[in-house]
């Protein structure tokens, strides 16, 4: 065995079985919890999994943590989230890959997120992921929905991960992105204070997928009604009419969490500004 896996968690005693029970085949399985107030590191420790605790900040600062701090015993790392799981198929390539990985120093693997036990296909906005890596090749940057930066050759995997995002319903996910919509803002507000540059031909063209991804957020930030071109782009642009009620639903929902980041731009703007939101009265 070569590889390792990583798991980050708060509070899912009720998805990390699940994802435990598919890397039952791995003798290293680290659990870096945020303090959970549930079993979870009690399911994880029964499972056999190592246990470490640390107070969550932001996505990328917490990833590189774990990656430079947690005593990995195999040069390969896969991380995963709770909620997903790994494909009889993909374990399968993820151990070939470690045993003999030619010059690459990352792996990208496909990722199939499911919304009403239908598979949204087209929908997503990206499906390629790299989780299983060189912990020393990787660096994880921005607050939220980190960029991940590969130094090195990176290949592809066959298999798939299976990722559940609603297992605890949608009340669940619209909490949790409105938590991530807060970081997005912020990030926002640093890449607009540090005057990051932007190139379309790089966001385009670059041979790095992290690098085109870098660039497209950072133009996507800059477009006008960016909720309904959102919208546009998951339901008409990337099929996700082909989805179904699913496709219309998320494509629904990542519109709605695009509203929520820009809403909240505006409010720290105004607070940077230390002018109060306008208000809109009515006459008596």
């Amino acid at each position: 065995m070569s590889v390792s896996v990583l798991i980050l968690t708060k509070n899912e005693e009720r998805d990390l079985p699940g994802c435990l029970a598919t890397v039952a085949w791995c003798d290293d399985v680290h659990v870096l919890d945020s303090a959970s107030t549930d079993r979870t590191r009690e399911i994880a420790a029964a499972a056999g999994a190592t246990v470490s605790i640390r107070q969550f900040d932001d996505w990328s600062t917490h990833q590189n943590w774990a990656l430079a701090n947690l005593a990995f015993a195999h040069p390969w790392v896969l991380y995963i989230d709770a909620d997903e799981r790994v494909s009889p198929e993909l374990a399968l390539a993820v151990r070939a890959a470690a045993a003999a990985p030619g010059d690459h120093v990352a792996f990208r693997v496909r990722r199939r997120d499911f919304l009403l036990g239908r598979w949204l296909r087209r929908v997503q906005a990206t499906a390629w992921y790299p989780r299983l890596f060189r912990p020393a090749h990787l660096r994880y940057e921005r607050l939220v929905n980190p960029v991940s930066r590969i130094d090195g050759p990176a290949g592809v995997l066959t298999g798939y991960l299976d990722h559940f995002p609603f297992s605890k319903g949608v009340d669940f996910w619209f909490e949790r992105h409105n938590r991530y919509s807060r970081l997005e803002a912020e990030q926002i507000l640093l890449d607009r204070a540090g005057h990051s540059r932007i190139s379309l031909f790089r966001a385009l063209f670059d041979r790095d997928a992290s690098v085109r991804r870098h660039h497209q957020k950072q133009l996507f930030y800059r477009l006008p009604c960016r909720p309904l071109v959102k919208f546009l782009g998951l339901y008409l642009a990337k099929g996700g009419f082909l989805d179904g009620r699913p496709g219309l639903m998320y494509a629904q929902m990542m519109a709605c969490y695009e509203r929520m980041i820009v809403i909240k731009v505006l409010e720290l703007e105004a607070k940077q500004h230390k002018q109060p939101t306008r208000a809109t009265t009515n006459p008596a």
